[in-house]
Order: structure tokens, then sequence, then C-alpha cells
């Protein structure tokens, strides 16, 4: 951000980065790719793989990343 951060009482003042909050740059990765850009940016996430549509708590974790997913990776099969 160009205009130093949040006003938000100086926690992101003094140098401090503000913390990201979403990884738009990784839809249409693999998962694991994925997971990797998350931790590069915030090596203490929780990341929570889900199917697209499942549902979700609404209790805030501010650790947590879910990741949700809705391809189909190879052609299913009985057996």
């Amino acid at each position: 951000m160009s205009s130093g951060g949040k006003q938000d009482g100086g926690a992101a003042a003094g140098g401090e980065e503000e913390r990201k909050t979403s990884w738009p740059e990784v839809v249409g990765l693999p998962v694991e790719k994925a997971k990797k850009v998350i931790l590069k940016d915030m090596p203490d996430a929780d990341i929570v793989v889900l199917p697209a549509g499942s549902p979700v708590t609404k209790d805030f974790r501010p650790n947590r990343v879910r990741i949700f997913v809705d391809t189909v990776a190879d052609t299913p099969t009985i057996g």
C-alpha cells in the first residue's frame, strides 16, 4: 500500500507491513502450489482445503485460510 498502512492506532506504524488477507493470484493453480504461495506470505497459516460450496463455520480465525476446490483432476473409475 502506498499510503503507509492502516490508521488503526499505530498497529501498522513503525515499518510493519499490513498482513495479506486474500490471494487472487492462486486461482487456477493446483492446491499444492497455492499452499506454497500462501505460506510464503503467511508462514503461520492453517490452510484448510474444502470442496467448493462446502458449508463452513462463521467464526473468524486470523490464521485460517480456506481453499475451495471444484476441479476433477482425473477420470473417476469404479474399483
